[in-house]
């Protein structure tokens, strides 16, 4: 089949959910920032509203399609870069886990802003300078935000989900800038009818009930912030996120029959599209440990292998077994395992 095809059915299929997890906060904000300047237009006219028009459904479209445009065009140009340069253009996993926190903080303070909860969240949003929004209301008779969904949509780049590098992997390989691009338009195309359908429908139910829809649209952007933030210091290995203390707290008990590790020190992961099976690994420690990361068919971000600790970071094959080799370790130790966003995680135990 076309490698363009097959881009953009994988972008329709598992790509535009798996992005939407992760970038889904970014997307909630433009809309919310759209939503704030249409009920502030409404109240400086009065409470008088007319009937919804195919004119004010596009003007609830347009934030959305400008968001989505330039995620395309944002990770068209990385595709070309990745063809050109022939090397992985990606981020370490540090510098991903800085910008989750960083994104994060920022949707918090939006959604606080949104709330009214204290003068000082006002900085919490991002407008161009005031010369270019002079331009802009001189030359548009709308209020539509222009700056911010182009801005927030091109900012996904720098948050890409498992499946998006995947495809950063299969434009790499292409060894050709054009090439490179293809893949990336056709693949990030293929999500956007998710971004478009979800984020429309929710605009087009918050044009019936506005305040309560802003309320709404706040309380997902908190929600969405934490996440990021767990996320972030999943990423980098914190024993004190969300996610690792469940992780920690539900593990399994230590064998005690059993031997920890096979006869050759190896434990065998599996990396399945819904997180890694067993969470709890248990291995001896003092000794080199060869952990076998097995797929089948796998294509959600759990493909995207971190281990922080030991700074390791690799894609998996949809389907087939990575080694990876550990060093010896003291008794005691945890060793955290996750996804390159934090959102599939696990751990191996080290005892005597």
């Amino acid at each position: 089949m076309n490698p363009y095809m097959v881009a953009f059915i994988t972008g329709l299929t598992t790509g535009g959910l798996s992005c939407l997890a992760v970038q889904g906060g970014l997307l909630a904000s433009s809309i919310g920032n759209q939503f704030e300047q249409d009920m502030a237009s409404s109240t400086t006219r009065g409470k008088h509203r007319s009937k919804k028009t195919a004119a004010s459904s596009m003007h609830h479209a347009i934030p959305i399609i400008l968001f989505l445009l330039a995620k395309l065009i944002a990770y068209t140009l990385l595709g070309f870069l990745l063809g050109a340069l022939g090397s992985v253009l990606s981020l370490n996993s540090t510098v991903r886990a800085i910008l989750l926190i960083a994104i994060g903080i920022f949707m918090i303070g939006n959604g606080l802003r949104i709330l009214n909860v204290h003068p000082i969240f006002r900085y919490f949003i991002i407008e161009p300078p005031a010369f270019i929004k002079r331009y802009i209301r001189r030359k548009s008779k709308g209020e539509t935000d222009f700056f911010t969904p182009i801005f927030l949509g091109a900012l996904t780049i720098f948050i890409p989900c498992g499946v998006t590098q995947a495809m950063m992997a299969v434009a790499l390989a292409t060894g050709s800038p054009i090439q490179g691009a293809g893949i990336m338009f056709a693949f990030i195309l293929g999500t956007s009818p998710v971004f478009f359908a979800v984020a429309y429908m929710a605009t087009e139910l918050g044009s019936k009930v506005e305040h309560g829809f802003m309320r709404f649209v706040a309380v997902v952007i908190l929600i969405m912030g934490l996440f990021s933030i767990d996320s972030g210091l999943t990423l980098i290995g914190n024993p004190y996120s969300v996610s690792n203390l469940i992780q920690s707290r539900n593990a399994a008990p230590a064998p005690t029959l059993a031997p920890l590790a096979s006869m050759d020190n190896s434990l065998t992961l599996a990396a399945k599209n819904n997180g890694y099976f067993p969470g709890t690994l248990y291995a001896k420690a003092g000794v080199p440990v060869r952990l076998n990361v097995v797929t089948n068919k796998t294509n959600s971000c759990s493909r995207a292998f971190v281990i922080p600790a030991l700074g390791v970071e690799t894609l998996l094959p949809g389907t087939g077994t990575v080694p990876i080799s550990i060093p010896p370790q003291d008794a005691g130790t945890v060793l955290r395992f996750t996804c390159s966003m934090g959102m599939y995680t696990g751990q191996i135990v080290f005892n005597q």
